[in-house]
């Protein structure tokens, strides 16, 4: 029996067009990642996924969640069912990152907390690596110790700096800015910080 092609859909950011690939049977995105293709993609899905074929198709739940949440509906990506693998400490790590509200971002340490283990927070920066759904499954929303912005796989910290901007409601006009100067040591724009920003 021939499996159905995984469906692929695009969202233009302002960071960079977010590619998506879910299974169509039951509508689960299982990567997403900023200016990526989907051979980059099929590469983080597991096996049982990896050999099927992609064709472009709607994922109107999933588009309309990050056009909501790029709107400013910072619960909108939560709507969005996603999976990806990994061992249970990772995944419970990837829930964990999506209940971090938005415009609020915590530290490696916070995080592995949250999840359970308050000592693994090498661990949680190994889970945050390894995410393979980029903004669904919000590793931006990471900080180093001290609001420290740190480093993000998804192109760059200054990527990063914008989403947290973006999050904390800093105007769309200014994101550019705050992308193009960024820097690892910059503190983390939060919502208590928008008004240094604007």
């Amino acid at each position: 029996m021939t499996e159905s092609p995984l469906h692929g859909a695009t969202v233009d950011t302002p960071w960079g067009a977010l590619r998506m690939l879910a299974t169509p049977e039951d509508g689960v995105v299982r990567a997403a990642g900023l200016d990526e293709d989907d051979r980059d993609l099929v590469r983080r899905l597991p096996p049982v996924h990896a050999g099927r074929p992609i064709v472009d198709a709607p994922l109107a739940d999933a588009v309309g969640a990050v056009v909501a949440w790029l709107e400013g509906d910072a619960d909108a990506l939560l709507s969005v069912a996603v999976e990806q693998p990994g061992g249970e400490f990772f995944q419970d790590v990837w829930r964990t990152l999506r209940t971090v509200p938005a415009g609020e971002p915590v530290s490696y340490q916070e995080l592995a907390a949250a999840a359970g283990r308050p000592r693994a927070m090498r661990a949680v920066g190994t889970a945050c690596a390894r995410n393979a759904v980029a903004i669904l499954v919000p590793c931006h929303r990471v900080i180093r110790a001290g609001g420290r912005l740190g480093s993000y796989g998804f192109g760059g910290v200054g990527i990063k700096a914008a989403m947290l901007a973006h999050e904390a409601g800093v105007p769309v006009g200014r994101l550019p800015l705050i992308e193009a100067s960024a820097r690892e040591d910059d503190l983390a724009p939060t919502l208590g910080t928008v008004t240094d920003l604007t």
